[in-house]
């Protein structure tokens, strides 16, 4: 199995026609058949889309509503400008979207938290803002993340940061044991998914034998998922599980990266990230280098 996209997977653009939404719908449409149902803009409804690279032609609606009517979509990918990015998603919301990916990076923080009101009460889940997106190798690719790097095998990967996701899948593929599916929760203070949500998922999800966990400083989201694991392991759910936290040195109060990666008060640095994860039998890699080494190592017990 896999969590959250597969080959059943319909995904609509929200941003299609600009230069990244048409960039990024080439790729996924050039990897295994990802299936990109159409694109959505409010004043090229009713024009068509088409791929240089591939020659696909892809159908642009007015509204996302339309979009799902027609396509049967139960994903979208929002490629807009932090300006009206927030609003994308929210017409997502209220289509009744159930998978909502948002790349943006740059969202105001004010207009995530209506984001968040509005998906708490919804049939919605978002993964998201400045993310690289979900991929499920050789069945869905939603997103920016490199295809040619994933190959279809056991270790789920889940992590705030955009590279070190592209980093652990690389490592996972040389070392022979493959993913199930990569998801880039993305790095803003609101957001649409977090860790524990993503480590429900991968810990129900039988082909899933071993997980990567990557995070950053800031915030207390890595904290409260080694809590989350520790409680579930005393229920029996527990898998190998290899770690790391990016941004081990930043000086308290300066924001390192992204938009949530700051500390301040004493609290979101790397060290209580480091010993939460530890004493949830997280194995801690060293370095982003050697975070293949280091799941082998877990898995090997």
């Amino acid at each position: 199995m896999s969590i959250l996209v597969d080959k059943n997977t319909k995904v609509l653009v929200q941003g299609l026609t600009g230069k990244t939404g048409t960039f990024h719908t080439e790729q996924a449409l050039a990897y295994h058949g990802t299936k990109m149902v159409g694109g959505i803009h409010p004043k090229k409804g009713g024009e068509t889309w088409g791929s240089v690279e591939s020659g696909a032609q892809l159908p642009i609606f007015a509204s996302v509503a339309e979009g799902k009517e027609k396509t049967g979509a139960n994903a979208s990918v929002v490629y807009v400008p932090p300006a009206g990015a927030a609003e994308a998603i929210l017409e997502a919301i209220e289509a009744e979207i159930p998978l909502i990916v948002c790349i943006t990076e740059g969202i105001p923080v004010m207009d995530m938290v209506k984001v968040k009101a509005r998906l708490d009460k919804s049939k919605s889940r978002l993964i998201g803002p400045n993310c690289p997106g979900v991929l499920t190798p050789d069945e869905c690719k939603i997103g920016i993340m490199p295809g040619n790097i994933f190959r279809k095998g056991s270790v789920g990967v889940v992590s705030r940061s955009g590279t070190l996701t592209y980093e652990a899948v690389f490592q996972t593929t040389n070392a022979g044991l493959g993913q199930t599916t990569a998801v880039g929760i993305g790095g803003d203070p609101v957001k649409g998914t977090e860790f524990i949500d993503v480590l429900e998922m991968f810990l129900a999800d039988d082909e899933t034998k071993s997980i990567i966990m990557i995070g950053e400083i800031g915030g207390s989201a890595e904290e409260d998922a080694a809590q989350f694991l520790k409680d579930e392991a005393k229920r029996g759910r527990k898998k190998p599980m290899a770690g790391f936290i990016a941004g081990r040195t930043a000086p308290a109060g300066r924001t390192m990266g992204h938009a949530g990666a700051v500390i301040s008060g004493g609290k979101g640095g790397a060290e209580d990230k480091i010993a939460a994860m530890e004493a949830a039998g997280i194995r801690v890699s060293p370095s982003p280098a050697r975070l293949g080494t280091t799941l082998v190592e877990a898995i090997k017990g």
